[in-house]
């Protein structure tokens, strides 16, 4: 009798540490818009995989990405914190990394949820993007690289999907193009234009050197330009595993099969010990692709096409799960990291971006449209299924949730800004632990929320906007991204207020005359703003010019052959596994 009862409080106990250490599964989407998936409204676009994660889970409405911006919203979602705390928020117009050989990165003083688990003796990887740096004072020691930050094993793109990286795809260095290289030729075009004229007049004789030298700086130019865009694709895009480079430059041929396949296999070798997968996904960002079996099949043209075919990689990821039967002892979120790039439309007329359904802007501003982003968590038997939350909650609030849940303190040396999720997820708290988050356009704070207590509004007052071109149009098509100050912005005195609660599509702001507390809840929302930027300590700026230029002391290649970096492990390793 004595063995049973010490037998059964052993299977108790057992079973009380599986709920309260579950594994993770954290799927993150690159610029796919809340009005994309098919359960937040989309009735054209098929995610039935990502609808049944919601059936099966939590729906939040108010999901907020902690920036409008690749790099530093990933830098806020890994550690739980306003990207400007970290250093990962830029003060240029350029506020992500472009390319490998970059020194700015996540400090290595930064504690991911990666680094609290795995102390915790969780297996973790990341597969798919990074995009948080790489190396930092030569090409070998990885002080950004996901392995330096609590990740056992890593399979993907150190930087990011561009369309550099795909050969017919254009460049996303158009305007930086016409502004360096541009300008200068038409400057000496004019000085060679008006030196022959007046040479030809009699009125300055010029030296045929002078000639020839203008001729030769506009050919250096123009060489130094197709120079840049050939060797671009394979000094930046590439696949690595772990400190390894294994495809350069990388092949879209079946990679999201290649990497679906890869994650499939982490979580079947770490079934028997709690793990954390972290899937980042290349889709839906430019360039577009998909495999033979996606191409062309959906009613939205490419984009759709590998929206698709991301919804399939997740029906994968939770195949394999009930396959193991982990699914009941597993956490999953799926997100995206900011909102769909509304500007990217091709020189053909073809839209390359998502839907942000009924919300303003996009991608690289703080309108809703730009950080309302999905947000579906389920664990069954813990988390509620088919349960819609219109709470204000962040990309940041994941770092905590899974902290606690694993078993991990949280780091007391430093402030973090997420939120634990669960009593939230699971009806223990009716309201967003989130009184007051702060929306930053890069280095800059744009926007405050407030959701006061014992309110059902939300308030949001923007300090600037950015002004939308051509006029009258959603986005900052002229630039093709946003930009955060200068001549770029408007200022509002008094700050532009809105009630998110009554008008989520932020089209008409409160004045005097229709709010009769704004000056009272424009001046909460100003102390709330101070109090928070009283916390910032000055830290170095990942993204300054400095940090972000190509280097090539730090320019990784898998070949010793000059700039030509041409190597394909992956394809080796298929044929071999087939």
């Amino acid at each position: 009798m004595r063995i049973l009862v010490l037998l059964l409080l052993f299977l108790c106990e057992t079973q009380s540490c599986a709920t309260s250490r579950p594994n993770f599964v954290l799927l993150m989407a690159d610029d796919l818009g809340i009005g994309d998936p098919g359960c937040y409204g989309n009735k054209t676009l098929r995610t039935p995989n990502i609808d049944r994660l919601a059936e099966g889970g939590v729906k939040l409405t108010q999901h907020l990405a902690a920036s409008p911006l690749c790099t530093p919203s990933r830098a806020a979602f890994m550690t739980g914190r306003y990207p400007i705390r970290s250093g990962m928020a830029s003060q240029s117009k350029v506020g992500v990394f472009l390319f490998s050989a970059s020194s700015g990165g996540l400090p290595t003083s930064e504690i991911t949820f990666a680094k609290l688990l795995k102390n915790q003796g969780y297996s973790t990887a990341l597969i798919g993007k990074w995009h948080l740096g790489t190396n930092c004072h030569n090409k070998t020691d990885f002080c950004h690289h996901p392995l330096s930050h609590g990740f056992d094993y890593f399979h993907g793109l150190p930087v990011t999907n561009l369309r550099d990286c795909k050969p017919g795809e254009g460049t996303v260095f158009t305007t930086g193009i016409r502004v360096l290289v541009s300008v200068p030729l038409q400057l000496i075009a004019i000085a060679l234009l008006t030196l022959a004229v007046l040479k030809c007049l009699g009125l300055l004789p010029t030296p045929g050197l002078v000639f020839f030298c203008l001729l030769f700086l506009a050919a250096v130019i123009l060489g130094l330009v197709v120079c840049f865009l050939y060797y671009f694709r394979p000094l930046n895009c590439f696949l690595m595993r772990n400190h390894e480079i294994t495809q350069q430059p990388l092949s879209y041929d079946h990679l999201t099969q290649r990497l679906t396949e890869d994650a499939a296999e982490f979580i079947r070798r770490s079934a028997e010990t709690p793990f954390l997968l972290v899937l980042s996904y290349l889709h839906v960002h430019t360039a577009l692709f998909s495999s033979k079996d996606f191409a062309g099949k959906s009613k939205h043209g490419a984009y759709g096409d590998t929206a698709e075919e991301m919804d399939w990689s997740v029906g994968q990821i939770l195949n394999v799960l009930d396959e193991l039967r982990l699914a009941n002892n597993t956490l999953i979120y799926f997100s995206s990291d900011q909102g769909a790039h509304v500007e990217e439309v091709t020189t053909r007329g073809e839209v390359h971006g998502g839907s942000n359904g009924i919300y303003k802007g996009g991608k690289a501003n703080n309108w809703e449209g730009g950080i309302r982003v999905p947000g579906i968590l389920r664990w069954p038997g813990v988390i509620p299924a088919g349960l819609e939350i219109d709470e204000p909650t962040s990309n940041m609030d994941i770092f905590p949730t899974v902290a606690k849940l694993a078993g991990s303190p949280l780091p007391e040396d430093r402030i973090i800004d997420g939120r634990d999720l669960m009593p939230l997820l699971q009806g223990k708290s009716q309201r967003s632990d989130h009184e007051f988050l702060f929306h930053y356009c890069n280095f800059y704070l744009n926007a405050v929320r407030w959701h006061p207590r014992n309110s059902t509004s939300i308030w949001k007052a923007f300090f600037f906007t950015p002004k939308f071109t051509p006029e009258g149009a959603n986005g900052c098509f002229s630039t093709h991204v946003c930009f955060c100050h200068g001549d770029y912005i408007t200022h509002h005195h008094p700050p532009l207020l809105f009630d998110i609660s009554k008008d989520p599509r932020e089209r008409n702001p409160l004045t005097l005359t229709t709010e009769p507390r704004f000056q009272e809840i424009l001046e909460a929302m100003q102390q709330a703003a101070d109090r928070h930027t009283k916390t910032l300590q000055e830290v170095p700026n990942q993204l300054s010019l400095g940090n972000i230029v190509w280097k090539p002391w730090l320019q990784m290649c898998c070949s010793s052959s000059g700039l030509s970096c041409q190597c394909d492990q992956e394809k080796q390793d298929r044929t071999v596994s087939h």
